[in-house]
């Protein structure tokens, strides 16, 4: 671990750095409480982690971390979805590259792709209109998956594919929304988080508003966030400061990108073509209200979930019982926690969604600390 002089020295703006660290302790100091921050997204979750921010905090601001990332929270039955389509006749599957490794019930994508199946990772998801009119033979799924980030990108290739008439080009959505995760944290009774740091990529799409409600339920700060350390630690800094006056407030500190209403093409455009679940299954959170999107009605031909529903897996599926993703993506407990986290549990051989993820918990953990449980 660095020494406090080290750790400054790694910042491209160490003094102001260190300003808002003196500063945090300052107003801290005179708290007689912890801050208990969650961070949503593991963009800052990596960003804390590899720069060392807690040693830089008093004792008394821990950092709890939160779903992270879509794939963090996908549960392994929709990876069997995902499986099942790859292994029909003239079918080729496309997905995000994360989305790949993370294991499903029987294997993960990598498995079946290695057995045969046409499993492609896509790194612009446009592609998916060039693969499906160079395969005119083929049925092109598209294994959709995001939070409000990447939402409007399938909007666009829907739009798209309903305006060229590529009809072999269809979608299994998996996107899920950050506000009602927040209100699933929340109603657990061991929750013990009285703040938030706000995903920026989602706020720059959905806006900062998603949040009030979360402001005005739990009387909790959410400060969106940049993933610079400065702007993790300014947004600490609000946080603090909201808590010295017993105020809970939304804040935007990510203002260079971030605006209240968001992107309001790229909302109506996703209002065009996707609307609300009834219900969700998060791993490691469980079912959740109207906390993902689907297809509407009027687009069921392009929906691989109706088409293809008879070949489609019904049972849901729980995580290995050593791995403790659940309890980490709830903010009950950190990955070095989990028994397996480092031994059974590796990048290289994950078990859980929080470790295969670039974005999950115990992959940052794994990565930045150099601490496993192995003996």
């Amino acid at each position: 671990m660095m020494n406090l002089t080290e750790l400054y020295q790694q910042f491209r703006n160490p003094d102001t750095i260190k300003a808002l660290a003196e500063e945090i302790k300052l107003h801290a100091s005179q708290l007689d409480t912890d801050i208990n921050i969650m961070e949503v997204c593991g963009g800052h979750t990596h960003t804390i982690m590899k720069y060392g921010l807690k040693q830089l905090l008093p004792a008394n601001i821990n950092f709890i971390h939160g779903p992270g990332c879509p794939v963090c929270i996908m549960p392994k039955e929709r990876i069997d979805h995902a499986a099942a389509l790859a292994q029909l006749d003239d079918v080729i599957l496309l997905t995000l590259g994360d989305m790949i490794r993370v294991p499903g019930s029987k294997g993960s994508l990598a498995h079946y792709r290695a057995k045969g199946c046409d499993i492609r990772p896509l790194y612009d998801p446009m592609d998916a209109l060039s693969i499906a009119k160079d395969n005119p033979d083929k049925t092109i799924i598209f294994f959709a998956i995001g939070f409000e980030t990447s939402t409007p990108m399938t909007a666009v290739l829907i739009d798209q594919a309903e305006k060229q008439q590529i009809n072999n080009l269809l979608f299994h959505i998996n996107h899920v929304l950050v506000p009602p995760a927040i209100d699933a944290v929340m109603a657990n009774p061991q929750a013990k988080v009285n703040a938030f740091i706000g995903p920026a990529h989602v706020s720059v799409i959905s806006g900062a508003k998603i949040y009030q409600a979360a402001v005005d339920n739990y009387h909790t700060p959410v400060v969106v966030a940049g993933f610079e350390p400065v702007d993790v630690m300014e947004s600490i800094l609000r946080i603090v400061k909201q808590k010295q006056q017993n105020i809970a407030q939304l804040d935007n500190q990510y203002s260079r990108a971030v605006s209240y209403e968001g992107n309001q093409a790229a909302q109506a455009l996703i209002n065009q073509y996707l609307t609300l679940r009834a219900s969700f299954r998060w791993r490691g959170l469980g079912p959740i209200a109207k906390s993902a999107l689907t297809l509407k009605p009027q687009y069921a031909h392009r929906d691989a979930e109706i088409i293809f529903k008879q070949q489609l897996p019904t049972e849901e599926i729980d995580d290995h019982k050593a791995c403790q993703c659940g309890d980490i993506l709830r903010g009950l407990a950190n990955p070095q926690d989990c028994k397996v986290f480092g031994r059974g549990c590796s990048p290289d051989n994950p078990l859980g969604s929080c470790m295969v993820s670039s974005e999950g918990a115990c992959n940052a953990y794994y990565r930045y600390t150099g601490v496993t449980n192995a003996s």
